[in-house]
């Protein structure tokens, strides 16, 4: 995909900056299951292993059907919340036994994940379906836990060979899950604004996707709280899925700074869901980083239809019903010290310098539920 943008304020020229690209095609639109053989043959994978989220039996069986059964090999169900070391061991194990010479992964980015570690450690090609808007599927790296210490594998190997987006097969994502997971979207791809290899592509990217999310959060919601009809759900959820897709893909060509490194460090060091504490987080990062990138939260504010982008990001959680507070979601005020000295040992790519005080600030306020101010 090849974005130009003309109209950006930037001082930085087009011709001043580097972007890079990855070999990876994306098929995208309701319906586009049915292209799934189309794509299997265009790999040509005749032998395929299946893997799959557990709660998505059903979908894993329509596309068994849809491959043809005949060129199924194996199918593996993954049951578990984090990548370890031990069921990448049983879907390599799998992979082997069966002899497949490729993988589709189904589901969650912890499905699409394990995926990458088959393809790092065996060499298949894979072609990832989500069903959330995590982003996994367009991203070169992957956490992996032996259950003591988490390690981030990053290879541009590893990154699935085709990636099929089907907003009808994230109809039966829950509403509050869907907009938490987008939120995160978000969350990740707002820092595309201001990360220090950035560039006129990715922020692009980075304001087009967090613009269709925000657009379709307020609908995802109407439509649980039973306001909506399912036309307008199923364009919502397009809307999200063609944001997940833009922001996954900046994620995976800018550092990404403190947002990220914290949110890792709360949900590894104090067993927090990850989608929930980025809904809680974003805000907090955005207003601390807000005094040195006024003109990355401008282009924030504008994609959220909001007049500050801190706000506006707690604004859009709070009205939609999404995590607010740390200590909503599972955290003890007595770990906020432990999390600042966590966050404050690990090497920093933030434009910003942490500071002790102001990043104090930033866990209280987030740990609180307080709406945002500069901190």
């Amino acid at each position: 995909m090849e974005i130009l943008d003309h109209h950006s304020s930037e001082k930085r020229s087009v011709a001043d900056s580097d972007h890079k690209k990855y070999a990876q095609r994306v098929v995208f639109g309701a319906g586009s299951i049915r292209k799934l053989r189309v794509e299997i043959d265009a790999l040509g994978i005749t032998r395929i292993l299946i893997l799959y989220t557990s709660n998505l039996r059903a979908l894993a069986e329509l596309v068994k059907v849809t491959i043809g059964s005949e060129q199924v090999a194996g199918i593996f169900d993954q049951p578990t919340t984090n990548i370890s070391t031990e069921n990448v061991r049983e879907a390599c194990y799998l992979a082997k036994k069966c002899v497949a010479i490729g993988v589709v992964t189904i589901g969650c980015d912890v499905a699409i994940d394990i995926g990458k570690s088959i393809a790092l450690e065996l060499n298949l090609p894979t072609l990832a379906i989500p069903t959330t808007y995590a982003g996994s599927e367009m991203i070169h790296a992957f956490d992996l836990s032996d259950g003591k210490t988490t390690k981030t594998i990053s290879s541009n190997e590893i990154l699935p060979r085709t990636v099929l987006y089907d907003p009808e097969l994230t109809s039966d994502l829950p509403i509050d899950f869907s907009i938490s997971s987008a939120i995160s979207a978000m969350a990740h791809r707002a820092e595309g604004l201001y990360s220090k290899s950035r560039d006129p592509v990715t922020k692009l990217m980075a304001q087009t996707g967090i613009k269709a999310i925000a657009r379709a959060i307020p609908e995802l919601r109407r439509y649980g709280d039973g306001f909506s009809e399912m036309g307008d759900i199923l364009a919502a959820r397009t809307n999200a899925l063609y944001g997940a897709w833009l922001c996954g893909s900046v994620r995976n060509k800018v550092t990404m700074p403190l947002h990220y490194q914290l949110c890792q460090t709360l949900c590894r060091g104090f067993n927090l869901s990850y989608v929930d504490v980025n809904s809680v987080i974003v805000p907090h990062v955005l207003a601390y980083n807000e005094v040195i990138e006024p003109e990355a939260m401008d282009k924030i504010a504008n994609a959220i239809s909001a007049p500050h982008a801190p706000q506006g990001m707690y604004d859009l959680a709070y009205s939609n019903c999404a995590p607010t507070a740390l200590r909503d979601i599972g955290m003890r005020e007595s770990d906020l010290i432990r999390a600042r000295e966590l966050v404050m040992m690990r090497e920093h790519v933030n434009l910003r310098c942490l500071e002790i005080n102001a990043f104090s600030v930033l866990l209280r306020n987030a740990f609180e539920g307080r709406p945002t101010c500069t901190v």
